[in-house]
């Protein structure tokens, strides 16, 4: 999901509310009137990864990429729809969000499972979230959603990535405690640790922040997200950008003075020092995650400027907040440095857009992930359609979703889950059709443990209610996680199906012609393909 840019975003009073919540990175730009659409001219084109084997005679074709949508839990954005809801209305609504991540050929989700120093599971390090249980008394709601929501994902193949946000420590008032001590759960950490809570900004808005500069509290976040890793299959640990808050203006400050004063270099000044903070954060939880589960990934998705050119050479041609300077995030450093798994720009702008033009942004991650190992995704702005400019044009993230094809971009995670369910203007409907109309198998990652199945036998497909079940049997090894289903459409076979291995049966949802013939693959947990079946066509 993923903040009030000075130059870049006007606040106004109608968007104070979710800038209270959600911080400015989701409403960067909104305010402002834009251009018409730039042509996209002299831009080098990288084609995007695929997939190729052989069913029979054919090759067999799959797109590669990730495809995701953000589902939000502060403040109910997304799920669940109210605090304190009963388990099963709870359970029942998230089942509903996946089942429309599949509708759409998605094959992640990235929930949201500590939204403010909280948690959407049984936790020794944080009290229950309160946009669960409806209460700020860290009791139990007698079940555990962290368990059930990892296994409703796998079981229809969709990676889960568990987003955290690590410094926050509450959210401000009347909806959240605010910086009130007094109206925190009484197992809040904060509580115990004092020295480790900054206020800011001033005044009602005010919110809680475990201090980045507290050794002891930068490892406690650390180790309360580990417990996730450590308890649960989950697939990927995500952030946003919420490392040091915004600027609010106002003459409000950061107030780690303390911190600054006991542990920074004398030779460092406090932006550096801020900036070594959330490096070591970042540099800190890649070792321990790969240390405690190699397989799992971990990606952040930042702001969408990192610095801009006039500022620095290396900046991209932009004009908005910079994030290196303003939120103290070093986001080049965390990809060169091979930190991060994957990357997920923010880049909530329309094409042509003035400050910060979609087609300049995007060539410049593009070119700062080349050779790194780090996967290229995009945060894509369906929250944002509807508005005035070209937001107003339904195929602006079609167009989007376009350019990231032609620069090699390897997927997409969408904000947010209600923006997909609603499909204003028919956005969604559009770029479903032009870029989603199939499914996807994940990309591969060089980095990650890589364990290609053997091939299973495919031993019969029988036509049922207008679809097509394709029996197989797996190789005999365990390291298949899912399979992939391809159809033979003339001179190719494309992939029409995915699951979770444990089934013998892999159903086409569209009624295949007459004599369709088919092909299984397997799959390990990092994407990687065994070889094709037998090809197996359709009883009469």
């Amino acid at each position: 999901m993923p903040r009030p840019p000075v130059r870049l975003v006007l606040i106004v009073a109608a968007v104070l509310l979710t800038v209270a919540v959600l911080g400015l990175g989701l409403l960067r730009a909104a305010t402002y009137d834009e251009p018409p659409p730039a042509s996209i001219a002299g831009q080098q084109a990288v084609p995007a990864n695929g997939t190729s084997g052989r069913c029979g005679p054919v090759p067999a074709r799959a797109t590669r990429e990730l495809r995701g949508m953000w589902l939000t839990t502060v403040m109910n954005i997304d799920w669940p729809s109210r605090p304190g809801l009963p388990e099963a209305q709870v359970k029942a609504e998230y089942v509903k969000w996946l089942d429309l991540a599949v509708a759409q050929h998605h094959n992640a989700i990235f929930v949201h499972v500590r939204p403010s120093g909280d948690a959407f599971w049984p936790s020794a390090y944080a009290p229950w979230s309160e946009w669960l249980t409806g209460k700020r008394d860290g009791r139990s709601p007698g079940w555990d959603p962290m368990a059930f929501m990892v296994t409703e994902a796998h079981a229809r193949n969709l990676e889960f990535h568990a987003w955290f946000n690590p410094y926050r420590g509450t959210q401000p008032a009347p909806a959240g405690p605010g910086a009130d001590l007094t109206k925190l759960a009484p197992n809040h950490p904060l509580l115990k640790h004092r020295d480790w809570a900054i206020a800011y900004p001033d005044g009602e808005r005010a919110r809680l922040y475990f201090d980045p500069g507290n050794p002891a509290a930068r490892r406690f976040v650390e180790d309360a997200m580990l417990e996730a890793v450590q308890k649960y299959d989950v697939d990927g640990v995500h952030f946003d950008d919420f490392f040091y808050p915004y600027p609010e203006g106002g003459g409000n400050a950061f107030r780690d003075d303390a911190s600054f004063a006991q542990r920074a270099d004398k030779a460092q000044s406090r932006a550096q020092w801020r900036r070594q903070n959330v490096n070591t954060l970042v540099r800190e939880m890649s070792e321990r995650i790969k240390k405690l589960k190699p397989w799992v990934k971990f990606g952040i998705s930042p702001f969408g400027i990192w610095r801009n050119k006039d500022t620095d050479p290396a900046g991209s041609d932009t004009h908005g907040l910079e994030s290196y300077d303003t939120i103290y995030a070093d986001t080049r450093t965390w990809v060169r440095e091979g930190w991060l798994d994957y990357v997920v720009p923010q880049l909530y702008w329309a094409i042509g857009f003035d400050k910060a033009d979609y087609a300049k942004v995007l060539p410049w991650w593009s070119a700062l992930v080349k050779g790194t190992g780090v996967q290229l995704y995009i945060g894509q702005g369906d929250y944002r359609v509807g508005e005035k400019g070209p937001w107003r044009q339904p195929d602006q993230i079609e167009r989007q979703l376009t350019l990231n094809a032609k620069y090699g971009v390897q997927g997409s995670v969408h904000f947010s889950a209600k923006q997909i369910r609603d499909d204003r203007l028919g956005s969604v409907t559009r770029y479903r059709t032009q870029h989603y109309a199939t499914p996807a198998l994940l990309p591969t990652m060089a980095k990650l443990p890589a364990q290609p199945p053997t091939a299973p036998r495919a031993t019969a497909a029988r036509r049922a209610d207008g679809t097509v079940a394709v029996e197989w049997q797996a190789s005999g090894d365990t390291k298949a996680v899912s399979w992939a289903l391809y159809r033979v459409d003339g001179a190719a076979a494309n992939l029409v199906a995915t699951g979770r291995a444990g089934s013998q049966k892999v159903v086409d949802p569209a009624p295949p012609p007459a004599g369709a013939t088919y092909c299984l693959s397997a799959l390990d947990r990092s994407g990687n393909e065994s070889a094709l079946s037998n090809p197996v066509s359709v009883s009469p």
